[in-house]
């Protein structure tokens, strides 16, 4: 009866943290855009009324993810990904993709902007967790990585790239790869990620400025310079909600990308440790799920979308204070967008499935299939 009664149970902390997430999301939304909304759209209220309907379809999207048994991602997985990749092409055909700021990144279907970079993330996860609960090959590993991150290169997309071939690799390792082979796989990441931001002068300009961001602080440097002087100011407990001078058009991309100085500006280091331990909270319930689940499949698919959750936050957090180059990834639940939303949402709505449907004692390890197939015999 006790192991019964561990069966079927929704994760409320999992559920709590991440609704906790997506309110205070639009709060600041609301806090940080009515100056952008009103010199870009004439309306004050123009971006927050728009996350709130993204809000609204990403809770949609989490209902469906929660009532349908996640086995069922499994079988369709190789539709997910096939049609994440079709997607991700119909950006270069014209009246079709949208660009900005010279990135091809978005479709422009029925008058709502799409970016299917955002979406090609999760089903990524969920093909990877489902190839590799069957078997574990490094040559078709490599081949789907590559075909992703390269499509959403060529899209001017380096973070979401980063973010992809670094979810993947998690979930290798996760799946019982040999280690000998992160021996090559780890060298010959970073010399790629090397080579493509030094051969672009935008990314090499913000590379340089990561080194030294004094360098040319009203220039390549002025948007990390900006967003360290608001952090700096926040002090301990912050300036005040609503109160950060800094988000008057000073800080570049104010609502997306670098929402969170106008967080640690205005809640200060207290407010911004309290958020990046409500994210830790997450990844950490989303593991425990992964360990708790019986089904190799259900044990790698939460393990990814932690990992997901987890290396998008970090890098966003990392760039905002100078420990990475900045990378134009959104912060998850927090950062204006209504496609990053819905995908985050959908795959937090997966780990409470996943719960939901586990089928084992809370003290089932997460360990390489080798190891567990060793352990049957």
């Amino acid at each position: 009866m006790k192991r019964l009664a561990q069966n079927s149970r929704t994760d409320f902390v999992l559920l709590a943290a991440s609704l906790l997430l997506l309110l205070f999301g639009l709060l600041m939304i609301y806090n940080a855009s009515p100056v952008t909304s009103l010199r870009d759209f004439g309306d004050p209220w123009h971006l927050v009324k728009q996350q709130g309907f993204s809000a609204l379809a990403a809770l949609g999207a989490g209902v469906v993810g929660y009532r349908i048994h996640y086995k069922f991602w499994e079988n369709i997985s190789p539709l997910l990904i096939i049609g994440a990749i079709i997607l991700l092409l119909m950006v270069f055909i014209p009246g079709l993709g949208v660009k900005v700021y010279g990135a091809q990144r978005w479709l422009n279907i029925g008058g709502f902007g799409i970016q299917p970079a955002e979406l090609a993330k999760l089903a990524y996860i969920i093909y990877l967790s489902a190839w590799l609960s069957r078997k574990i090959k490094l040559a078709p590993f490599l081949i789907v990585t590559a075909i992703l991150a390269g499509i959403v290169l060529l899209q001017r997309d380096f973070g979401t790239a980063a973010i992809i071939a670094l979810t993947g690799g998690a979930i290798y390792f996760l799946s019982g790869a040999a280690l000998w082979q992160f021996l090559f796989l780890v060298p010959a990441g970073l010399v790629s990620a090397l080579v493509f931001i030094l051969s672009s002068d935008y990314r090499r300009a913000r590379f340089l400025t990561f080194l030294n961001p004094s360098l040319d602080t009203q220039g390549a440097a002025y948007h990390i310079s900006q967003i360290l002087i608001a952090l700096g100011s926040g002090g301990w407990w912050g300036v005040g909600l609503g109160q950060s001078r800094q988000k008057y058009g000073y800080i570049p991309e104010v609502t997306t990308d670098s929402i969170f100085a106008v967080i640690g500006n205005e809640l200060g280091l207290i407010g911004s440790v309290l958020l990046v331990g409500v994210f830790v909270l997450i990844v950490l319930r989303g593991f425990k799920i992964a360990r708790q689940c019986k089904d190799r499949f259900g044990q790698l698919l939460a393990a990814g979308i932690a990992s997901w959750l987890g290396l998008q936050a970090f890098i966003n957090l990392a760039g905002m204070v100078a420990l990475l180059p900045l990378t134009g990834v959104p912060l998850p639940f927090i950062s204006f967008g209504g496609s990053s939303l819905v995908s985050v949402v959908f795959g937090v709505a997966l780990l409470l499935n996943i719960a939901k449907n586990n089928e084992t004692s809370p003290m089932v390890n997460l360990q390489p299939a080798k190891r567990l197939q060793r352990r049957r015999r």
